[in-house]
């Protein structure tokens, strides 16, 4: 379903500030999680600059906002009623595994011991899992303590952030590219290098979405 565009309102920077202040961040990491820079983000709060439909939806989509309120101001910040940094529980064992380890035979196989808890997510697809993000190899998209969401499968698009294997087998988060027919997996972090997959190299999932500042 898509997401139609967000006409932009006399009000809206003030309501973007709001969703910053509320989820307890700088301009500055609030600007790096929706990519954009602080001074624009600065002005945009201000009312001095316009965002695009493209960088609202994304807000919107990352922070999980009511586009009508962002738009109008009518009705709740949030499209659900989870408050910021909080996720809902999943009583009786259901809901998203979130996983403590992927294992070689994952997802054919799953131990109990593999998940670490399971939390229930409005809008995800049947068939995800959950990680937690460590270090910074895919900032600012995507920062340590972030809970990412994946589908399993080695299908992907190029562009597409995708939990991979490297050299040692343990699955890391990396951008799926191909240039000149040749597949690499980079960072988002320009202070690291690329890698070229190995024979034993595998996609475990794509990225569906991501969830900042989420307790568990």
């Amino acid at each position: 379903m898509t997401t139609p565009p967000i006409a932009p309102t006399s009000s809206l920077g003030r309501r973007i500030k709001e969703i910053r202040l509320n989820k307890g961040l700088t301009q500055k990491e609030f600007a790096d999680s929706i990519g954009i820079v602080q001074g624009f983000l600065s002005g945009i709060e201000r009312e001095k600059k316009t965002p695009s439909d493209t960088l609202l939806i994304a807000l919107c989509n990352l922070y999980e906002i009511n586009e009508t309120w962002l738009a109008s101001g009518q009705g709740e910040m949030y499209r659900t009623s989870r408050r910021a940094g909080q996720a809902p529980s999943s009583p009786g064992g259901s809901g998203i595994p979130v996983l403590e380890r992927i294992g070689e035979e994952f997802p054919r196989q799953i131990g109990e011991d593999d998940i670490r808890d399971r939390i229930a997510l409005p809008g995800v697809d049947e068939g995800c899992y959950a990680i937690v993000a460590y270090g910074d190899f895919m900032a600012p998209t995507i920062r340590d303590g972030d809970l990412v969401i994946f589908k399993p499968g080695e299908e992907t698009e190029n562009g597409a952030i995708v939990l991979v294997t490297n050299r040692w087998g343990e699955a890391i988060l990396r951008r799926y590219r191909v240039r000149n027919g040749d597949v690499v997996y980079s960072p988002d972090n320009a202070t690291y290098s690329p890698f070229t997959p190995a024979p034993e190299t595998r996609i475990i999932g794509t990225v569906a979405e991501v969830w900042r500042k989420v307790k568990l």
